[in-house]
């Protein structure tokens, strides 16, 4: 047989049977789709952000060198004086230069105490505006603010509150409240991802954003014509003595870049892991798919053998139409791609984060990665069925087409199979064994890999036992038509193996993940209630601000509120190592609020005059002991020497390693415009009126709706949400692998009706109805998801569990299994099965008598 002949003999299979290839290319699709959707969404916000940086950066920047990108812990953004204006102003090639003053330690609320910030997490930014705010934004109504009580805002913001001209906005700084009218309203040039912006005059902005006249945050440079951002930066920096940091507009473009793409960069290969799992689970979807239709096509193949096709062409014949529906799947997939990249989109605009579609970016390399992937994966999963096709002997032409390739699983791969999922579970005892967390990661990713592999692979033969189990359970009250469902699901304990398989990754993951947050919330309320003694906790958006702090103190009902601030430190041992390290500066109250145990020394004894504690691991590592000196120097302030008075047992989830000195000596060492805002604070009600106590301190800093006044129930039920949040998100990308699987129990009953087309005639024909036909598939299908269910719940519970006693070595030491959840998956597997089989029941149950019976 010629290769043209090849050819032509599978473009006519694949067309003969596009119908049973439908749902492997929809599998193909959904994967492609979701890669390259990932990766034209995530360079979408690449390109949104290069440009809104390209266009706010000036050809030059000077800024104070300790200026950080994520503002001050202070509350007051870093400055430099007025002066270092003037001496730019005369460096050499500068055409212009003014200064900026910007702060995004700040609350913009309306009239109604509304905040005005945005709920994603962009930031609210305000600052004076300048000339270099011009080639980002355009003045669309009113005008520039003028004087104290004036303020102009972005379009964005003013839509999104139905803000207008004459709305009064209050902010929120550490230096305190101000009140201004809306007098302008200013729209962005390039794509706003979803910063709330506010405008000041200079004077005002400097004022209550900095608390001092005549400083600014920084200086934007323009160039003089003919002159280039790199040597305007060398004469700036030459005219300019001081701690300053430098940059040009592609420097300062790519500093901001940075910082955003560390986080994209984790949305992207997050997403990009799902749509791996997707793919996986595509192969089994793939690999039943030809593997059935290699055995439909036993005698065809058998014929083709004997007029002289080699193995070799064979088995090329059905690669070719795995090509085929790589393409087809995979061209699809690309386009689809972009549509989901355009639907995020419009879910993130909506969330409050705005993207323009006219930033919609696709490189060249997508559609590249897209088409690659999905041929690659497809023909990859294809191989083994294909090789099958090329071992059928001529004399497979005298036999009965359909007839199972392999009824039983090998020996061979059984044997491969145990082994390697009993190397797995030594790998996953191993793991809980660990001394420490980091250890046992290694060995817990072995065995988690090492068990699923094992699973899929020893799938045949757990499935004859597994599936005579559930049918005893949930078949035998069908009666014979029950018996006829179970017996269909074990002739082909291959094909029923890797169907349940493909269902029992997703799930797998689902229980692992359902374990594990379960185990954090379990393991964070037992420490809460073993830890905090404080009645009340209470947090604020960027820090407490002063006001806030103050008006927590002036509480009634309240017999003691700690302070806790944030403090930044190099610290030398007594052998003179040195390390970057925070310290818990707070008011002596905090060791009430929060208890933790000492393995030397009393927690007490910290809060004492130039004193503080370590944590057991750090004085470990560095061999110290009570009564040790430690040199502290202290950020932007002066040197200590402190004396450990206390270890703290670092076997907790709250606070561990932390090192705490009493607020009194970082007030001692550090300037009081240096001190870090408090980052959180306690309070304890006075006796039998905690109620009272909740009122007072919510309404105390009713003012400032970023604070939040939380009492042990309400931190518990925070913790939950917080890890319900990121389960229910995780479980929304995991869906993608479970429809993946769902097809593919559609495909294995769609093409196991069409291989038993004559065994269903001959049934009807002896007296089965069509609803009895139809309750059979459906039951098969049951019991296929089942299967698949009870492997993945069993299996994902085994990896949840190791992984929480990974987790105790950090202090998460309570196990527990969501059983609701468990439940309610495995029961929802079962509804999975009856809606999987709806279509292929349907069909069969349509089936002419006759022309099925008729059926070769």
């Amino acid at each position: 047989m010629s290769a043209n002949t090849v050819m032509k003999t599978s473009l006519r299979n694949f067309f003969a049977h596009k119908g049973r290839m439908a749902l492997s290319a929809v599998a193909v699709l959904l994967s492609v789709a979701f890669v390259c959707g990932t990766l034209v969404f995530t360079d979408t916000m690449d390109t949104t952000f290069d440009k809104l940086f390209a266009a706010t950066s000036s050809d030059v920047t000077v800024s104070p060198k300790a200026a950080k990108s994520e503002g001050s812990d202070t509350g007051r953004p870093e400055s430099m004086p007025a002066s270092a204006l003037t001496q730019v102003q005369r460096a050499d090639g500068v055409k212009s230069a003014e200064g900026a003053v910007s702060s995004m330690n700040v609350t913009v609320v309306n009239a109604d105490n509304k905040n005005m910030g945005s709920e994603n997490g962009a930031p609210t930014i305000a600052g004076n505006w300048t000339h270099n705010d011009l080639r980002s934004m355009d003045i669309t109504s009113g005008h520039a603010p003028r004087g104290p009580t004036e303020v102009m805002v972005d379009s964005d913001t003013a839509k999104k509150h139905h803000l207008k001209m004459g709305d009064e906005l209050r902010t929120i700084a550490a230096t305190g409240d101000f009140r201004a009218k809306i007098v302008g309203i200013a729209s962005f040039k390039v794509t706003n991802p979803g910063a709330a912006v506010v405008y000041f005059d200079t004077p005002t902005a400097q004022r209550e954003l900095i608390g001092r006249s005549g400083r600014f945050t920084q200086i934007n440079v323009t160039a003089a014509t003919g002159v280039s951002d790199s040597v305007l930066k060398t004469n700036v920096a030459a005219s300019l003595d001081g701690p300053y940091k430098f940059q040009t507009q592609k420097e300062a473009a790519d500093a901001n870049r940075k910082d955003v793409g560390e986080f994209m960069d984790v949305i992207k290969y997050a997403m990009l892991g799902f749509a791996g799992i997707a793919f996986l689970v595509g192969i089994f979807l793939i690999i039943n798919t030809f593997s059935m239709l290699v055995a439909q096509r036993t005698r065809e193949i058998g014929l083709m053998r004997a007029i002289g096709s080699s193995r070799k062409q064979v088995n090329r014949s059905v690669l070719v139409e795995a090509l085929l529906l790589g393409v087809f799947g995979s061209v699809i997939g690309v386009g689809a791609g972009v549509g989901l990249a355009v639907s995020l989109m419009k879910m993130m605009s909506a969330a409050g984060m705005d993207l323009s579609t006219d930033d919609l970016t696709v490189r060249w390399t997508t559609p590249v990665v897209g088409l690659l992937l999905g041929i690659v994966v497809t023909v990859f999963a294809a191989y083994v069925p294909a090789r099958r096709a090329g071992k059928v002997s001529p004399m497979a032409a005298l036999r009965d087409a359909g007839t199972p390739a392999d009824v039983k699983a090998g020996v061979v791969r059984a044997l491969i199979g145990l082994v390697l999922t009993g190397g797995g579970g030594f790998a996953l005892y191993t793991a809980t064994q660990a001394d420490k967390a980091s250890e046992g990661s290694l060995w817990l990713g072995v065995g988690i890999v090492a068990t699923l592999i094992g699973f899929v692979v020893v799938g045949p033969l757990l499935a004859g036992g597994v599936v005579r189990v559930i049918s005893a359970v949930l078949l035998r009250m069908f009666g014979s038509v029950g018996r006829m469902a179970e017996r269909n699901a074990l002739r082909n304990p291959r094909r029923t193996g890797a169907t349940g398989a493909a269902l029992m990754i997703g799930l797998a993951l689902v229980a692992c993940l359902s374990v594990v947050g379960s185990s954090m919330v379990a393991s964070a309320t037992s420490q809460l209630d073993r830890s905090v003694g404080a009645d009340f906790i209470v947090e604020g958006q960027n820090g407490l601000k002063p006001q806030a702090a103050e008006a927590l103190k002036k509480a009634p009902y309240v017999s003691h509120v700690t302070e806790v601030k944030y403090v930044k430190t190099k610290l030398t041992t007594p052998d003179g190592t040195k390390e970057d390290e925070e310290l818990v500066a707070a008011t002596p109250t905090y060791a009430q609020d929060l208890r933790r145990e000492t393995t030397a020394g009393e927690l007490s004894a910290a809060y004492g005059k130039n004193a503080m504690s370590v944590g057991s691991e750090f004085a470990e590592k560095n061999h110290l002991k009570v009564g040790d000196t430690m040199n502290v120097a202290f950020e932007r302030g002066r040197t200590a020497d402190l004396k450990i008075a206390a270890i703290t047992s670092d076997d907790t989830t709250f606070d561990k390693g932390a090192m705490y000195i009493n607020l009194a000596t970082a007030k001692q060492y550090l300037p009081a415009d240096r001190l870090p805002l408090n980052g959180m604070m306690f309070a304890k009600a006075d006796a039998g009126k905690a109620d009272q106590a909740y009122k007072a301190l919510k309404s105390s800093v009713a003012s400032d709706p970023t604070v939040h006044v939380k009492d042990q129930t309400d931190y518990k039920q925070t913790l939950k949400d917080q890890i319900g949040q990121l389960l229910n998100m995780i479980y929304g990308l995991l869906a993608l692998a479970i429809i993946v699987a769902v097809l593919g129990v559609v495909n294995t009953l769609a093409l196991s009706v069409v291989e038993r087309t004559r065994e269903i005639g001959l049934m009807r024909a002896i007296g089965l109805s069509r609803r009895q036909l139809r309750r059979m598939i459906r039951l098969e299908s049951v019991v296929i998801a089942l299967f698949g269910a009870l492997l993945g719940l069993g299996l994902g519970m085994g990896w949840g569990a190791t992984a929480q006693k990974l987790l105790a070595l950090e202090g998460l030491d309570v196990l527990e299994i969501p059983w609701p959840t468990i439940i309610g998956v495995f029961v929802g597997s079962a509804f999975v099965g009856l809606f999987a089989a709806l279509i292929p029941a349907f069909r069969a149950g349509r089936m002419n008598v006759l022309n099925a019976i008729a059926t070769e």
